[in-house]
Parts: C-alpha cells; structure tokens; sequence
C-alpha cells in the first residue's frame, strides 16, 4: 500500500513540477517580448527552471523508476492543463469561423 502512495505522491510533485516550468515559461515569454534584454530574460529562465525540475524530479524518484516515471506523467498532464488554460483567448476576442460553402460539381 505504501507504493501505490509513494506514486500517487510522485504524481502530484510531478504535476506541480510542471506547473511551475510551464507557468515559469509563459511568465517568461510576457516579460521577455516587453523587456530591452529579452535574451537574458529567456536564457536565465531556462537554466532555472531546468534546474530545478531536474532537481526535483531527482528528489522524488529516489532511485525509483516506476517514481519518476510517474512524476513525469504528473509534468505532461499538467502541461496539458497549463497549455490549455493560459494560451487560449479570451472569448471577446474571438471570431466566429466562417463556413466556406462549396458548389458540387
């Protein structure tokens, strides 16, 4: 029974790595097209936020590859959610799509 905690445990610290590395990255990318150094803005979130997702999925896995396995599944979900929620546009600046009407032969 402690396994299948350790992985539900693995997955949750996976989802909540992922949150932060995307959320970090979206951060990043509004901050860096405003800023004068955009390089610098760009390259020093990268090496942090590598780091520390590196680091933490070092942590949790503790020598265990069904752990990591998990954590990681825990990053890709969570990309999926962060991806979903901060990239899509708001529902005024939407356009409906236009049918385009085809003449059969």
């Amino acid at each position: 029974m402690s396994d299948i905690l350790a992985l539900a445990l693995a997955l949750f610290a996976g989802a909540l790595l992922g949150v932060f590395f995307f959320g970090g990255l979206w951060w990043t990318v509004h901050k860096g097209v405003t800023s004068e150094r955009p390089a610098l803005w760009f390259l020093g979130s990268l090496l942090l936020r590598t780091g520390l997702i590196l680091a933490g999925f070092y942590l949790v896995s503790q020598g265990h590859w069904s752990r990591l396995v998990v954590c990681l599944l825990g990053f890709l979900i969570a990309r999926v959610i962060v991806v979903k929620r901060l990239t899509r546009t708001p529902p005024e600046e939407q356009t409906p799509m236009k049918k385009e009407i085809t003449d059969a032969p």
